[in-house]
């Protein structure tokens, strides 16, 4: 068994590669364990570590520095691609409660880390530490330590180390502690999480409603004659006429159509307009058009033809060239209307109306492989965590402070792929990634992320938290990771009535915590969690790393 030895103990590159599999692989194994119906999922992995690391398993410090950080740049890159097209209609619509909440749990963590300072014996290296290790914020403990160097350039190193120790103290339990309120909010309010994404998705359909389809029956006389295009209001209604019927006769519909008594006409739109529309030109029919036998057919599409990309419906003259009419386009699990204002993206389903033949020249055109749409776009993917890198790393300058602050390599890659992602095609390239090749990745990453972390603390952690100071220094981060997201979610469940989803993505965003929104994920069975993280999680990423420095430079006695 001797051969065991440099396979676990002795550093080298397949001693990395084996530890960190068996790290992940017995996390998660753990991770499907239930205790009381509750599984601890990619939580598992960091416990695994931990233990892993307590026992002796070690890899390389820069190779586990390196695996660490590109985990957590796959997880957020991969969690911004996924919010991003949705990112901006969310912060319109939630963005300023729920931003306000966050910076109201950064606000109390950080006065909570004061308050342990000035009244609890700990020193301001110590609180600092614990304040970064609770809310999970490495960059926080960065800008903190870059504070201390430029207050007292004497004492740095041993005012970062005292931090850098707190830090590994706090940050299980601030994985863990932000997971256990999620539970403790469960328990207390006797919560189903299904019934809360139902919910939760209800709120979302309120804010953007679903398409509809309706036949109509033309019998106002005023807009007899009239052609499809010059009915009242049709303009801006967002409503598509797909097909028309006279004296038994399917045909396409086009905007030269003229209307005529008794014509049945087959609507798509936001159930308000086709109820609008229907006010206009006649009744509501009890025919359903497309069901009736005819020479037109339905076909969904996909768009993967390059030369497509970024022209609108419109602009491709599918009706004029071929009568062939688009009713629907589907994009990250949204349905709208074709407009002249919305240009085509890579992987849009498009619902297609028409007659066989112009159909399959339709498909050719718009592409409709199913080979380019499981195709990784593996080029933009890197080039988009390289400037998500680089943004992370350049200094924002703060007036009163005395550096810049930095996104880091969490912030900056999520505000770059949530850009890239509403631009989605720039320069001849496409930022599009299959939902299965994002799922995999983000699972990939955040396990690298926990591993590496259970691995970095495991030697350390057992000793510090059973010695008395450990002891203290472990309930006072536990103290800051805890009260400020209770209260939070208390307030917000009791005041404010916040749906559980909601809520889950606004805790683990405040606490700029990747694992906290993976159970959340699992423990849901949705991505819904991931949209309210991604809308809180820019501000609060900018205020925990300005309050690290805040606490130095208001507190330091220099």
């Amino acid at each position: 068994m001797n051969w065991l030895t440099p396979l676990f103990f002795s550093p080298s590159t397949l001693q990395a590669v084996v530890v960190l599999g068996l790290t992940v692989t017995v996390g998660l194994g753990i991770g499907h364990i239930r205790i009381g119906g509750i599984r601890l999922g990619v939580g598992g992995v960091l416990f695994s570590g931990l233990a892993a690391g307590h026992m002796g398993l070690a890899v390389e410090r820069h190779v586990l520095d390196f695996a660490r950080e590109f985990g957590l740049i796959l997880f957020v890159y991969t969690i911004g691609m996924q919010v991003g097209p949705g990112f901006v209609d969310s912060l319109r619509r939630r963005g300023l409660r729920l931003n306000a909440m966050a910076a109201l749990i950064v606000l109390s963590g950080a006065g909570l880390a004061a308050a342990f300072h000035l009244w609890g014996g700990l020193s301001l290296a110590t609180a600092v530490g614990l304040l970064s290790g609770a809310t999970t914020n490495t960059p926080s403990l960065a800008a903190a330590s870059q504070a201390f160097q430029e207050a007292a350039p004497a004492l740095g190193e041993t005012t970062t180390a005292q931090a850098g120790l707190g830090y590994a103290v706090a940050y299980p339990f601030g994985i863990f502690g932000i997971i256990l309120v999620m539970l403790v909010l469960r328990a207390l309010f006797r919560i189903d999480p299904a019934r809360e994404l139902r919910q939760f998705e209800e709120q979302l359909a309120h804010h953007a409603p679903p398409l509809a389809a309706m036949t109509i029956e033309v019998t106002v006389p005023d807009v007899f004659g009239l052609p499809i295009a010059r009915i009242p209001g049709m303009k801006n209604a967002g409503v598509v006429v797909s097909r028309i019927m006279v004296q038994g006769e399917t045909r396409p519909a086009t905007d030269n159509t003229l209307l005529a008594p008794g014509m049945l006409l087959h609507a798509v739109g936001r159930q308000d307009a086709l109820d609008a529309l229907c006010r206009r030109i006649g009744s509501k029919s009890a025919t359903d058009l497309p069901s009736l036998p005819g020479p037109l057919e339905v076909r969904r599409l996909y768009v993967t033809r390059s030369g497509v990309i970024g022209r609108t419906v419109p602009e491709l003259g599918l009706l004029q060239a071929h009568e062939v009419r688009v009713t629907r386009i589907r994009r990250s699990g949204t349905e709208f209307t074709p407009g002249p204002d919305i240009p085509l993206h890579f992987g849009d389903l498009l619902r297609c109306v028409g007659v066989p033949a112009q159909l399959a020249v339709v498909e050719k055109l718009v592409g409709n492989s199913a080979r380019d749409l499981a195709h990784p776009h593996v080029l933009p993917l890197f080039l988009g965590i390289v400037l998500g890198a680089i943004l992370g790393s350049l200094p924002v300058p703060v007036p009163g402070l005395p550096t810049g602050v930095k996104l880091g390599v969490a912030g900056g890659p999520l505000l770059v792929s949530i850009v890239l992602s509403r631009l989605h095609h720039f320069g001849g390239l496409v930022w599009y990634m299959p939902e299965s090749a994002n799922l995999i990745l983000r699972e990939v990453g955040i396990c690298l992320f926990l591993a590496c972390v259970g691995l970095a603390a495991g030697d350390r952690f057992l000793p510090a938290v059973l010695s008395g100071q450990g002891l203290n220094w472990l309930l006072a981060g536990a103290a800051i990771t805890f009260l400020p997201l209770l209260a939070a979610g208390v307030f917000g469940r009791i005041v404010l009535g916040c749906n559980y989803a909601s809520t889950c993505g606004l805790l683990a965003g405040s606490m700029t915590d990747p694992p906290a929104l993976a159970f959340a994920t699992q423990m849901l069975g949705s991505d819904a969690p991931a949209s309210v993280y991604a809308t809180v999680y820019p501000l609060t990423m900018i205020l925990r790393i300005i309050a690290g420095q805040v606490l130095v430079l208001a507190l330091y006695p220099g």
